[in-house]
C-alpha cells in the first residue's frame, strides 16, 4: 500500500498517467500528487484506476553533519527571518519546513562549505509582508552582536515581498557599517524544480567570500538562468515582478556586481564602501511613528488627504516627472481638486509631505510643469529627487526618527546612496 512520501505513478480511468511524490491529502476524496514541476496536482479518487509504486520513501535516520572551522575561509552569520529560502518539504503533511541550524544549512546546499564557514540562527520566522519598524530594529540589533563577534559578514534569509524596505533600512540604522550584509530571498520554493534559493544563497556567500564590499545589498538573480545573480544597492533595487526569478531591478543605477555562483565575482561598479576598520553605530526607527503612503488616481477625494491629519509625515505618489497631484480647478467638474490642493496645504504646514513618482525610474522635476511649481509653493517636498517610492517612504520615516528638525534639508543629501548623482539614459530596466 502506497504511503505519503512514496514516488508513485498514478493510472486514471481514462488511461492517462501522472508520476510523481504521493503528499498528505486534506481531503478523503483526492489524492495530491506532487509533481516534477514542485506543483501539486490534487486527484479525484473516484477517477483513479490504479496507484503504481515506483519508489518507496527512504526512512532511514540520516548521519549529523559535523561542521568543522576551515582555516583561510571567511566566518558568516546566516540569520534567518522566515521565507522559503531556508526550507525542505515534508512529505506527511505536504507542509515545507524551516531549516535554520548550521548543520541543515549545510545539508541543504553542501557547497557554502567550500566558500565560507557558516554559523546560523533564527531571529524571527515571520512573513516579509507583516514586518514592521519593531523588526528593521530588532534585525539591526542582531547584526550589532555579531559585528561584536568579529564575523566577517552576515546574511540574512527574507521574504521578497518587502525585501527591498527592509534593504533601504538597514542602510539607514547602520552607520559606519564595516562588513558586507546581504539580503537573501526566494522567489520559487525549495521543493519546486525551478528553485532560485540555492544559488542566490551560494552566490551571496560567494560575494562575501570574494570581495571588501561593506555595504548592505540584495543578492538575487541575474535572469530565468541558473548562472548569475547580481548585487543591488540596497537603497535603488525594486521587486518589479510578482514570480519571476529576475523579478528585482536596480532604479536609475547599474548593479554592483554579477555573481556566477559556481566560481568567480565580476565587479560592475567599485564605487561601494569598502572596509575600513569603522566603528558600527545605530540610529534605529521610532517604532510608534505614523508615515502614509498614499497613491494619486483619478477620482481623488480630499478625504483622502485629511485621513492623514494625525499623521508624522506622508509619501505621495504622484504622475509622470513632477510627480503631479489632481490639484487644479480648472472647470466645473474638478471642483473636488481645489479642496484636494487646500487639505495639502494644510497638511503640509504640519508635516512633512514628500512627492515621488509612480513611473519609478527617473527624477522628480517639479519646476516644469505649473503643477509642480504650485505644489512646490504649499511645501511639498521632493524636487530633484530621483529616490523611489519605498526608499522615499523609509528615509522619510527614519529622518523622523532620528533628525526630526532636519527632514527637509536631509531629504536632498546623499546619505546612503539613495539618490543618483548623475542619470543615465541607459539606466533603465531592459
Amino acid at each position: 500500500m502506497s504511503k505519503e512520501g512514496d514516488i508513485v505513478e498514478v493510472i486514471k480511468s481514462d488511461n492517462s498517467k501522472i508520476k510523481g511524490i504521493l503528499m498528505h491529502s486534506h481531503s478523503k476524496d483526492s489524492n495530491v500528487v506532487k509533481l516534477s514541476s514542485g506543483y501539486n496536482l490534487a486527484i479525484n479518487k473516484n477517477k483513479i484506476k490504479n496507484i503504481t509504486i515506483l519508489k518507496k520513501l527512504s526512512k532511514n535516520k540520516k548521519e549529523k553533519i559535523k561542521i568543522k572551522h576551515k582555516k583561510g575561509l571567511k566566518t558568516v552569520a546566516v540569520l534567518h527571518t522566515g521565507g522559503t529560502i531556508a526550507s525542505e518539504v515534508d512529505y506527511e503533511t505536504g507542509a515545507v519546513t524551516p531549516r535554520f541550524s548550521p548543520e541543515e544549512l549545510i545539508e541543504m546546499f553542501p557547497e557554502i562549505e567550500e566558500i565560507i564557514n557558516v554559523k546560523s540562527r533564527l531571529i524571527a520566522n515571520i512573513s516579509s509582508e507583516d514586518m514592521n519598524f519593531s523588526h528593521y530594529n530588532l534585525l539591526a540589533k542582531e547584526i550589532e552582536k555579531e559585528v561584536k563577534e568579529k564575523v566577517d559578514g552576515i546574511i540574512i534569509t527574507h521574504g521578497t515581498d518587502t525585501m527591498h524596505y527592509t534593504s533601504a533600512a538597514l542602510s539607514f540604522i547602520l552607520e559606519n557599517l564595516d562588513i558586507p550584509v546581504v539580503l537573501v530571498g526566494s522567489q520559487r520554493s525549495s521543493d519546486r524544480g525551478s528553485t532560485d534559493a540555492k544559488i542566490n544563497l551560494i552566490s551571496a556567500a560567494r560575494f562575501i567570500a570574494e570581495t571588501d564590499f561593506s555595504e548592505v545589498t540584495i543578492c538575487m538573480h541575474e535572469n530565468m538562468e541558473d548562472k548569475t545573480c547580481l548585487i543591488f544597492p540596497a537603497c535603488k533595487v525594486r521587486k518589479m515582478h510578482t514570480s519571476r526569478r529576475d523579478a528585482f531591478k536596480t532604479v536609475n543605477v547599474k548593479p554592483w556586481a554579477r555573481v556566477h555562483y559556481k566560481d568567480r565575482v565580476e565587479i560592475l561598479d567599485s564605487r561601494f564602501r569598502k572596509k575600513e576598520n569603522r566603528k558600527l553605530k545605530l540610529n534605529l526607527f521610532k517604532e510608534n511613528l505614523k508615515v502614509g503612503f498614499l497613491k494619486a488616481h483619478p477620482n481623488m477625494k480630499a478625504d483622502e488627504i485629511r485621513m492623514y491629519s494625525n499623521f508624522d509625515g506622508l509619501v505621495l505618489e504622484g504622475y509622470g516627472m513632477a510627480g503631479n497631484l489632481p490639484i487644479n480647478k480648472t472647470d466645473k467638474l474638478t471642483a473636488e481638486n481645489e479642496m484636494i490642493l487646500n487639505e495639502l496645504k494644510k497638511l503640509a504646514s504640519k508635516i512633512p509631505v514628500l512627492a515621488v513618482s509612480q513611473t519609478i525610474f527617473g527624477k522628480i522635476n517639479m519646476n516644469v510643469y505649473s503643477t509642480g511649481r504650485l505644489m512646490q509653493e504649499i511645501g511639498i517636498l521632493g524636487n530633484l529627487l530621483d529616490m523611489t517610492p519605498e526608499t522615499a517612504f523609509i528615509k522619510l520615516a527614519w529622518l523622523l526618527s532620528n533628525h526630526p528638525t532636519q527632514v527637509k534639508e536631509l531629504l536632498s543629501h546623499n546619505l546612503r546612496g539613495e539618490l543618483s548623482i548623475r542619470l543615465n539614459e541607459t539606466d533603465f530596466i531592459e
